[in-house]
């Protein structure tokens, strides 16, 4: 099932942003609409692993369910971080002793490798590459890898996952590159950039013995 929310379930996050958890008469209340509404609403929403549903039951009588939001939920409703992002990052650019920069790249790249990491599966290079891609792409941020014969697989970005900072600062390529050689356990190069004028970027691994 498609992770994208339809306008009218917008209201139901909205509201169980604003409250630890509501029920259905507790929505049909807020909302103005049937109990029926409610349910088709909240059905669609658990499926998609935003909203889950909790037993409460009170002496002898029938339980009762109330709703709250996932982690994946809370992290859909409150994805508009980009103004925060670009003040960190100026932040970080700010920084004058290179080796205090880069370290702290590095452990972005490593804090984030460890939020992705149970994520990523497979046994070979190319299996990484293509689950890499897919937790990028459930993010609607397209990757796709290619091989060639006798060669290593190129995992190749068709759009930034960080428009508003590579902008500003390719430092960001720099931590990205750090990031996927830790989910892929190889050493991983950045051959192509849109910020160079290519069309998209491209990473392959290292072979051994280069630098």
């Amino acid at each position: 099932m498609t992770d994208d929310i339809i306008p009218s379930d917008i209201a139901i996050l909205d509201l169980l942003r604003k409250s630890d958890s509501l029920s259905i008469a507790d929505f049909a209340s807020l909302m103005e609409v049937t109990a029926t509404a409610v349910r088709q609403r909240l059905t669609r929403l658990m499926a998609q692993g935003y909203i889950d549903r909790e037993t409460a039951r009170a002496g002898r009588g029938r339980p009762s369910h109330q709703y709250c939001l996932t982690a994946k939920g809370r992290r859909k409703t409150g994805s508009n971080f980009a103004d925060l992002a670009i003040a960190l990052w100026q932040e970080i650019r700010g920084i004058q002793d290179v080796e205090v920069r880069r370290g702290l790249l590095q452990r972005l790249a490593k804090r984030l490798a460890d939020v992705y990491a149970d994520q990523i599966a497979g046994e070979t290079i190319e299996e990484k590459m293509e689950s890499l891609a897919g937790l990028f792409g459930e993010r609607k941020i397209p990757f796709t890898v290619t091989r060639e014969p006798d060669k290593l697989p190129i995992l190749t970005a068709l759009a930034c996952p960080y428009p508003d900072l590579a902008e500003q600062d390719r430092t960001i390529c720099s931590m990205e590159k750090i990031l996927f050689s830790q989910l892929l356990g190889k050493q991983v190069s950045l051959t192509q950039c849109r910020l160079d004028g290519e069309s998209c970027c491209t990473f392959v691994v290292r072979s051994e013995g280069t630098s």
